[in-house]
């Protein structure tokens, strides 16, 4: 007999199925035997679509605006993209050909790195980072490089870390801000530290996820090509309607950046889905255009909920937290539960331990931190119901309270 030959590809070996969906997998299969799970794992609004936006996907469907579309997205969908950057950018710099539209920010993300990365390109990720990052990277033959960011600079990335990194092989530095799963937000002042670096390094490209602008309790939310829009060549943007109009199974998200990149992204685009639904385009026109005060009043209930959140896991023992001030996650640190003991005697070893515990003994699934990079922390999404996020908090604590440290010997 010959040599037995693997069907799978090595570049399919590279990823992983998402921990986030594993998670949730997990939650709902505990739902289907009818137990309640109070599920703050998901990183989607709870709120449904604004009516304003299914009603103009409707009347898509009525028209008959159901065939196949351009591989980029229809005109008007991408014209209203370019008028929301326009005064961001500059007509200099920017054009329609620099935009493209696709099956949500994810794929966006995907076909980047595919159209950009060849075998062995370093891709610099600042940890905590979007748990998709590091195997989309591997999957396209790119090598992740992790670089740690410390709670006590608010999980930023520094200039100094960078430095240490960079080499001639570097090829993307990933920025998200507002950041999943930190919460946390880059100022402007050190954007621009960064982009000085970046300049300094001419072989180095940014992809700047930025699925959560809208999402800022704070200050305003600056993007990397805000403090240079003249570098859109280098800058990449990834953005989309999912997060801040609730359409996250519609699946539409665009991108922006380098025309080369742009035309190279839509001949992978051509090559596999072919073209975005031509529905949701439709539906993300209106998103981008239409009434936004649905939007901006559940970005006020959401700060609401931040300061429920933060005030919980500041005030209750065993946990610390930096306040988020963007998205609509936190990121508490349960280094203090590590190898602690549960009532039935066993040992909480990691912050994996740590979830799977609130989800069995309190059936709260939230997610740990390590697959974001950063260990003996968790994710928190606070994207649900008042109700919900409050009977969570009390179970959370009602868990920790149970935990016992261990016996030395």
């Amino acid at each position: 007999m010959g040599t037995f030959m693997s069907l799978i590809a090595k570049r399919a070996k590279g990823g992983t199925i998402s921990p986030t969906f594993k998670l949730a997998a997990k939650a709902r299969e505990l739902i289907e035997q009818g137990i309640e799970v109070l599920n703050l794992s998901i990183g989607e609004p709870e709120c449904g679509t604004p009516i304003n936006i299914k009603e103009a996907a409707c009347k898509a469907i009525q028209a008959e605006k159901t065939k196949y579309t351009q591989v980029n997205g229809i005109a008007e969908l991408r014209k209203a993209i370019y008028k929301k950057y326009l005064n961001r950018i500059g007509k200099k710099n920017f054009s329609l050909d620099n935009i493209i539209v696709s099956s949500g920010a994810k794929y966006i993300l995907y076909s980047f790195l595919w159209s950009v990365l060849n075998k062995g390109d370093e891709v610099i990720l600042p940890a905590p980072y979007w748990v998709s990052y590091g195997s989309m990277v591997t999957m396209n033959e790119g090598v992740p490089i992790n670089i740690y960011c410390e709670e006590k600079n608010n999980f930023k990335v520094t200039v100094e870390q960078l430095e240490k990194v960079v080499t001639e092989k570097s090829k993307v530095l990933f920025i998200n801000s507002p950041n999943n799963p930190s919460g946390t937000k880059y100022s402007k002042d050190e954007l621009k530290e960064i982009v000085t670096f970046v300049r300094k390094h001419p072989n180095l490209n940014v992809l700047s996820d930025d699925i959560y602008e809208d999402f800022s309790y704070d200050d305003d939310v600056y993007s990397m090509i805000d403090i240079a829009p003249e570098m859109l060549d280098r800058i990449f943007i990834v953005n989309g309607v999912s997060k801040s109009h609730a359409m996250t199974g519609w699946r539409l998200g665009y991108g922006l950046g380098n025309k080369e990149v742009i035309d190279a992204m839509k001949v992978m685009q051509s090559q596999s889905l072919s073209s975005p639904c031509s529905i949701s385009q439709y539906a993300a026109l209106e998103a981008l255009t239409g009434e936004q005060t649905i939007v901006k009043d559940y970005i006020q209930m959401l700060k609401k909920r931040r300061d429920l959140v933060y005030k919980f896991f500041t005030e209750t023992d065993g946990f610390s937290c930096s306040e988020p001030s963007g998205t609509f996650y936190v990121f508490p640190n349960c280094e203090k539960f590590i190898d602690t003991i549960t009532s039935n005697g066993k040992e909480i070893k990691n912050d994996e331990d740590f979830c799977n515990y609130l989800l069995e003994e309190e059936n709260v699934s939230v997610i740990p931190g390590s697959v974001f990079g950063i260990k003996n922390h968790f994710r928190l999404s606070y994207a649900v119901t008042d109700e919900v996020l409050k009977k969570a908090l009390s179970k959370i604590k009602q868990a920790t309270d149970k935990l016992k440290l261990p016996i030395t010997q």
